[in-house]
């Protein structure tokens, strides 16, 4: 087995936090939506939304069937709303070529719109119980410390599945544990900023504890700050349609009070090119509904 498994498996038996998409039964459609809204999106604020967004839509189909403005005004203040649309888009994916049934296969996964590799192999992973490796942002810096001796993991490449793999056991169940674990274990206590290593399951082999902790380059991408952003121009005209809906509202009122009006000018224009609002007949609205 290989040297992080035993410690990881064992760690994770107590130390793994209580979370829906972990618990028996829940699905591949439950995990296809939790990986969604988790991504750039804490947990404590995923899990209401998912139990709403469950509750509406139990299956791919039964989002699919629905306009693509309700997905948009479910999705609330997750932010990144494009999530929202990619999300129906795959529904209507999964229900037209794959019957309405999460595909398992990894390939098929990642020819849905808004799925990439870590979402791909999620799915085929925690949902079907297949052997992949899994790698997301707290996956990369557990290895890059404790294999490669690194304080932060270089820029995302293919080659950060070959590093899990390698760390996963031949054992499909105790793969699919590693996998949980890695990321578990990089969210809760190998954090990015305040490491709890003393409790760390992984200590006694870790190479940059053993390396004395060296400093090495952060290439983690900065959040741009977010007031007074077009991001935060853009949640307020989201906001002024989801309230509105099924309704337009002429152009001429979204956000009349934003202090910048060719920000907010520009925020419309942004939206409507990703397809997350429509405008016709100086009226916008959100896509799939009839202005009038």
């Amino acid at each position: 087995m290989p040297a992080l498994a035993a410690p990881l498996i064992e760690w994770y038996r107590d130390a793994a936090r209580d979370l829906p998409w972990r618990r028996e039964g829940f699905g591949a459609w439950g995990t296809l939506v939790s990986e969604f809204m988790l991504q750039q999106t804490p947990v404590a604020r995923v899990i209401p939304h998912l139990e709403a967004w469950l509750t509406r839509w139990p299956t791919p189909s039964t989002l699919a069937a629905a306009p693509p403005a309700d997905a948009v005004t479910q999705w609330a203040n997750l932010g990144y709303p494009r999530r929202a649309l990619w999300l129906h888009r795959a529904a209507v994916e999964i229900r037209d070529r794959h019957d309405g049934v999460v595909p398992r296969d990894v390939d098929a996964l990642l020819a849905l719109t808004g799925i990439g590799d870590y979402t791909a192999r999620a799915v085929a992973v925690f949902a079907y119980g297949d052997r992949h490796p899994v790698v997301d942002t707290n996956t990369r810096r557990v290895l890059a410390r404790a294999v490669e001796g690194r304080a932060q993991p270089g820029s995302p490449n293919k080659a950060d599945l070959a590093r899990m793999d390698a760390e996963l056991p031949d054992d499909i169940v105790e793969s699919t544990i590693v996998n949980a674990a890695a990321m578990e274990l990089g969210a809760i206590v190998c954090t990015a900023r305040s490491p709890r290593c003393e409790v760390c399951p992984l200590a006694a082999q870790c190479a940059w504890r053993a390396a004395g902790y060296p400093e090495s380059e952060d290439r983690r991408r900065r959040q741009a700050k977010y007031e007074g952003s077009d991001r935060q121009a853009r949640g307020a005209v989201l906001r002024v349609l989801r309230e509105a809906a099924p309704a337009p509202v002429a152009l001429f009122a979204v956000v009349p009070d934003w202090p910048d009006a060719v920000q907010r000018d520009r925020a419309i224009d942004s939206l409507i090119a990703d397809g997350l609002a429509e405008a016709s007949d100086g009226l916008l609205h959100l896509p799939g509904h009839p202005a009038s």
